[in-house]
């Protein structure tokens, strides 16, 4: 349950939460995160009357369509329309009608959080084939706002006892050797840093994984520690950045989870996310950095396996609306 006392009445500066791919189990967590709440119409959700309707038939608390971002209703949840779908689209099937929903519901919380309506979003999984479906060829939520913001950004992910940030995310493992330059790597570091002093940590101290087996164990096993990300680290130090590495892949999280770093920036996408996975999907957030809002997500997919049963777990929606709230507090 989210905790009372990060939430704060619904201003112009509230969060809101998109619904994800109508197919998945968007819809349902979406609405048992905000069922915990004293007040559910608190935050807003952005997505589509018909599916959120029909997710609504199982709760008690009824749903209330606005007419505008400040139309709330006291203790309903509370719809902004993205979409108006004619009909429900099949559970656990992609679908292109389901991915240019989810489309539209990211795309308003995009914008609305660019005008100022709002301070950001909690976005629900999307599934990326019915996004491509739609027409919209986008790797995943990282994508689609740092188009839409214009924004350089990073992903982080974090729980319990792991960040990380990515140096490349969404993309082949041979690209991404490639994709791991020099800017690549001052700018995970640097988003780091601004990532963690957001949540509360001044001084972070930041961790830089190898590329290579055993951070290339002096150019033995590659030499991309010698030629791109040692040189970035000096350089993040001589601007005053506690940061340190490189550290080889296959220990630098075991270090992170002992205590000894607050975050770690990994190389590739599978480098920096299976610890994170490994260690339990309930209390996993992604976090994106760089943007001029707040977004957070969920850290696990659309489980279309189990849609519309009632069984999802909402535990990591839960805690990335409370990773959100941290975040918009801080910023008070």
């Amino acid at each position: 349950m989210v905790k009372p006392a990060l939430i704060k009445p619904m201003t112009h500066k509230t969060l809101a939460l998109t619904m994800g791919d109508p197919a998945g189990i968007g819809p349902e967590i979406t609405l048992k995160a905000l069922a915990g709440l004293p007040d559910p119409s608190l935050f807003p959700i952005l997505g589509d009357p018909l599916v959120m309707r029909a997710a609504a038939d199982s709760f008690e608390k009824p749903l209330h369509v606005m007419a505008s971002i400040d139309d709330r209703r006291t203790g309903a949840f509370n719809l902004l329309p993205a979409s108006q779908l004619p009909t429900l689209p099949a559970l656990g099937v992609v679908s292109p009608e389901a991915g240019a929903a989810a489309y539209s519901a990211i795309a308003k919380g995009i914008s609305l959080s660019l005008s100022g309506n709002i301070a950001g979003i909690v976005t629900a999984p999307i599934h990326k084939e019915a996004l491509k479906a739609a027409g919209h060829s986008y790797p995943g939520h990282t994508e689609i706002l740092a188009d839409h913001a214009r924004a350089d950004v990073a992903m982080m992910l974090a729980n319990d006892d792991i960040k990380t940030v990515l140096v490349t995310i969404h993309m082949a493992l041979r690209d991404a050797i490639e994709a791991a330059d020099y800017p690549a790597q001052i700018h995970a570091i640097k988003l780091a840093q601004s990532g963690l002093e957001a949540m509360g940590i001044p001084n972070p101290r930041i961790a830089v994984a190898g590329l290579n087996p055993h951070a290339g164990e002096g150019g033995r096993f590659g030499d991309e520690e010698i030629r791109i990300i040692s040189p970035a680290i000096k350089a993040m130090q001589a601007e005053g950045l506690n940061v340190s590495g490189p550290w080889p892949g296959d220990t630098i999280f075991m270090m992170a989870r002992e205590g000894k770093f607050d975050v770690v920036v990994a190389q590739y996408h599978d480098q920096g996310l299976i610890p994170v996975k490994y260690l339990g999907l309930e209390k996993g957030v992604n976090i994106t950095l760089g943007l001029p809002f707040i977004r957070t997500s969920p850290d696990h997919g659309t489980a279309f396996d189990i849609a519309g049963q009632g069984i999802a777990d909402p535990s990591s929606m839960i805690t990335a609306l409370e990773m959100a709230q941290n975040l918009l507090k801080a910023k008070a």
